[in-house]
């Protein structure tokens, strides 16, 4: 059974754990929560880069991981290219906005994003932006909205937070679009979690967007034909650096599993 170390900066990676489970049943993951470190958005690159390398070391070192999916969009965006670096025998699967599929299913080339600072100000967010807006079929318009403390808020489960700090960007976002934006892009693997009330405060006409089976889809690609999906499921193994019980919560929640995550100090 092949193994696939997956990390975030807390609980929001579970979004793409759940599509990795989905589409790969016969893989065995190890998803590592960061939350003594939550949220990245709000971290230095130093800071951001230094702990998916801690992160990744020690699941090669003890789990001898054949691929590693980094489900974090900070964290792909400042720290994957160190990873690849370092690690050049391993396959890593980032997770980046889904500026491209938003584009596609786009009526009227109006789209918002949104994300954490760090994503936004990115070089690698950047590239991709730029890229699209040059190569799209017909012009496309991005509109980014900072969403700070939703990620914390998300990783809290403080719903009275979160519900506020919803209605105040989904306005912000609507205050700086056009009348006729119809796709938004989630470009925080927590934000998928909050989904629900995004949508009530965006409107029935927005279509939300974000990247979870692109990247069960590409780490299915990654290991190739060896899995077994007519194996039994294994159990995902949950770990954190911060509180294990609110890891274990999450998962129960959002995954409909009931694991007991452990603590985990590197």
């Amino acid at each position: 059974m092949k193994t696939v170390g997956v990390f975030d900066s807390g609980v929001g990676g579970l979004s793409v754990l759940r599509a990795l489970l989905a589409e790969s049943p016969g893989v065995r993951f190890i998803y590592v929560a960061d939350s003594a470190y939550a949220p990245y958005g709000e971290r230095t690159v130093s800071e951001i880069t230094d702990r998916s390398e801690r992160i990744t070391a020690w699941l090669r070192q003890t789990h001898r991981i054949d691929a590693l999916v980094v489900a974090c969009n900070t964290a792909t965006a400042l720290a994957i290219d160190s990873l690849r670096d370092t690690h050049p025998d391993l396959p890593i699967v980032g997770v980046e906005p889904a500026l491209k599929p938003a584009a596609a299913m786009s009526h009227t080339r109006h789209i918002g994003v949104l994300a954490t600072r760090g994503t936004l100000n990115s070089e690698r967010f950047a590239r991709l932006r730029t890229q699209l807006e040059r190569t799209a079929s017909s012009p496309v318009h991005f509109i980014c909205q900072p969403c700070d403390g939703l990620a914390d808020a998300i990783e809290r489960d403080d719903l009275q937070t979160q519900q506020a700090l919803c209605k105040r960007y989904a306005a912000a976002l609507r205050e700086h679009a056009p009348g006729d934006m119809d796709t938004v892009v989630l470009g925080c693997t927590h934000y998928p979690f909050a989904a629900d009330l995004l949508a009530q405060f965006l409107g029935p006409d927005v279509t939300l967007v974000d990247t979870g089976m692109a990247v069960a889809r590409r780490t299915r690609d990654v290991l190739g034909t060896s899995i077994e999906n007519d194996s039994a499921a294994a159990p995902p193994r949950l770990l954190s650096t911060g509180d294990p019980t609110a890891l274990s919560r999450a998962a129960s929640r959002w995954l409909g599993i009931q694991a007991h995550a452990e603590k985990l100090a590197v």
